[in-house]
C-alpha cells in the first residue's frame, strides 16, 4: 500500500466528512503546516514514513494553514507546525513543533495506535496462452485419427473449424452428429453461428457497410450484415450494438429480423454480462 492511500490535504469545505467523521472509523492525525516553515519540512516527511509504515493504523491529514487560514482558525493554531489527533469525533491530544521520529512513536503508542498488517498479496493465475486455431484443426484430426470412434472428438473439430472460416465442413460435422451431441448445448451454438455464416455469402466487406450506415444510419439491412461480420469476429459487443440499433429503428424490419437476430446472437455469446446486458436493453424496447 503506498504513503498516497493514509495521506490527504484537508479543506474546510470537507473537514467534517473526511475528518471528524473519518475519526469515528480510524484515529486521524491533523498536521497544519506551511510551504514556508522550515520545522515543517522535516516533521512532514516523518508523518508520512509513519503513515505508510502503520498501513493504515492512522490516517495524516495535511493542512497547509496559508490556504485554510479559516480552518486554522477554528482550531486556534498559533504556531506550526501543530499537530491534533481526532478520535472518534474529538480532539483527544496534540502538540506544537517537529518531534523526532523515537517520540512520534511514543505518541502514538501512547494512544493505542498500531500498525495494520500488510493483506498479502494475491498472486494473478497466469492467463493461459491461447492456441492457433490451424494448430488446433490439425492437433483434433490427428486424435481423431487414433480414436475414430470418439464422437465427443468430431464436436470438439466443428467448433475448431468454426473459429478458422472452415464452415462447409463444420457444418457437414454438425449433420452428421449422434442424436446425443446434435442437442449438446454446443452444437446448438454452433448451429446458430453456421446460420450466421451462411448470410454473407453475398455481404459487403465490412467497409462498404459502414458507410452505407453513416451515409443511411436507417439501412438495417447494411446494419444486420454488419452485426454478422462482428459477430463472428468475435467482437460480440459491436455485433450486438448493431442488432439493438435496429430494433430501435425499425423493430418490424423483415418480420422482426432484429429481435430474432438478437436472440440468435445471445446463443453464441460467452460473455454471460454482457449478454444480461443486451437482454434487458431489448426488453426495454419491445414492452
Amino acid at each position: 500500500m503506498t504513503t498516497a492511500a493514509f495521506v490527504f490535504d484537508a479543506a474546510l469545505s470537507s473537514f467534517e466528512q473526511d475528518v471528524i467523521l473519518k475519526s469515528k472509523e480510524v484515529p486521524v492525525l491533523v498536521d497544519f503546516w506551511a510551504g514556508w516553515c522550515e520545522p515543517c519540512k522535516a516533521l512532514g516527511p516523518i508523518l508520512e514514513k509513519l503513515a505508510a509504515e502503520f498501513n493504515g493504523g492512522f490516517l495524516l491529514a495535511k493542512v497547509d494553514v496559508d490556504k485554510e487560514q479559516q480552518l486554522a482558525g477554528y482550531f486556534q493554531v498559533k504556531s506550526i507546525p501543530t499537530v491534533m489527533l481526532l478520535k472518534n469525533g474529538q480532539i483527544v491530544d496534540g502538540f506544537p513543533g517537529a518531534l523526532p521520529e523515537n517520540q512520534l512513536r511514543e505518541f502514538l503508542k501512547h494512544h493505542e495506535i498500531v500498525a495494520k498488517e500488510a493483506m498479502p498479496e494475491i498472486e494473478e493465475e497466469a492467463a493461459p496462452e491461447s492456441i492457433d486455431p490451424e494448430v488446433e484443426v490439425a492437433n483434433l484430426r490427428a486424435a481423431m485419427q487414433a480414436e475414430p470412434d470418439k464422437a465427443e472428438l468430431r464436436l470438439d473439430l466443428m467448433l475448431a473449424l468454426l473459429k478458422t472460416g472452415g464452415f462447409a465442413e463444420a457444418e457437414k460435422i454438425l449433420d452428421a452428429l449422434p442424436a446425443n451431441l446434435a442437442i449438446d448445448d454446443r452444437a446448438i451454438k454452433a448451429k446458430a453461428r453456421l446460420a450466421f455464416a451462411a448470410i454473407l455469402k453475398d455481404a459487403p466487406p465490412a467497409s462498404v457497410l459502414e458507410q452505407a450506415i453513416a451515409a443511411n444510419p436507417e439501412d438495417c439491412r447494411a446494419r444486420h450484415y454488419l452485426g454478422v461480420r462482428y459477430l463472428l469476429e468475435d467482437r460480440a459487443e459491436a455485433g450486438l450494438e448493431q442488432f439493438l440499433e435496429m430494433l430501435k429503428r425499425n423493430k418490424n424490419f423483415e418480420e422482426g429480423l432484429p429481435r430474432k437476430a438478437l436472440i440468435d446472437a445471445f446463443r453464441i455469446t460467452e460473455d454471460e454480462n454482457l449478454v444480461s446486458q443486451y437482454r434487458r436493453k431489448m426488453a426495454s424496447l419491445l414492452f
